[in-house]
């Protein structure tokens, strides 16, 4: 039988897809976009997996994310290791968890966020492109303290804030969805996209 800690594997197989600056046997071909090619195509495959692992274990997958907009009104982002994109933060509501203590738990994890008052909810989401069980609470956060952004790690290889007229271009269609349903004050969608 094989065990594994869910967020250890994802550690390890992120560590694995970061590729590193060693020379390639072939001129102008760096072991980075290799891996990151190998990562592109691998995903669907992990996602299905993950999915699979998380329909005994849970059931019903449930997840909360943030819009997290500073003074200026910019957005806070990620860029996970292990899924091509630009998401809002957040991740797993775990057993025996609230939805607020896994969103507090997520915005520290990936932003080094802490919140300094009440976030408003913004919707529940179904998220049917990743799987039949998976829903999505989305939360609205204006009130929040963050001392510095953190450094890149095995999880989230890059972050920070971003003006909403100005998004990455890997920016993920549902991302682009609640942030928009924020900002233009919108009737949230009930799927995720």
């Amino acid at each position: 039988m094989i065990s594994c800690n869910i967020r250890e594997c994802i550690g390890k197989l992120a560590v694995a897809m970061q590729g590193s600056n060693a020379p390639s046997a072939y001129p102008g071909v760096s072991v980075t976009m290799n891996l990151q090619n190998l990562r592109r195509s691998l995903e669907p495959a992990l996602r299905r997996m993950f999915h699979f692992y998380w329909r005994f274990a849970r059931g019903m997958t449930l997840g909360v994310r943030a819009v997290v907009l500073d003074g200026e009104n910019r957005v806070f982002l990620v860029k996970h290791s292990y899924v091509a994109g630009w998401h809002l933060p957040g991740g797993g509501v775990e057993t025996g968890e609230s939805f607020r203590d896994a969103l507090q738990r997520e915005l520290q994890e990936e932003g080094r966020i802490e919140l300094t008052g009440k976030p408003a909810l913004h919707g529940l989401f179904f998220n049917s492109h990743i799987s039949r069980r998976d829903h999505v609470a989305v939360y609205l956060v204006r009130h929040f303290r963050q001392d510095r952004l953190p450094e890149p790690n095995r999880e989230i290889v890059g972050c920070g804030f971003f003006d909403v007229g100005a998004l990455p271009a890997e920016t993920t269609t549902g991302t682009r969805l609640r942030i928009s349903e924020v900002i233009e004050g919108r009737e949230p969608v009930a799927t995720w996209r």
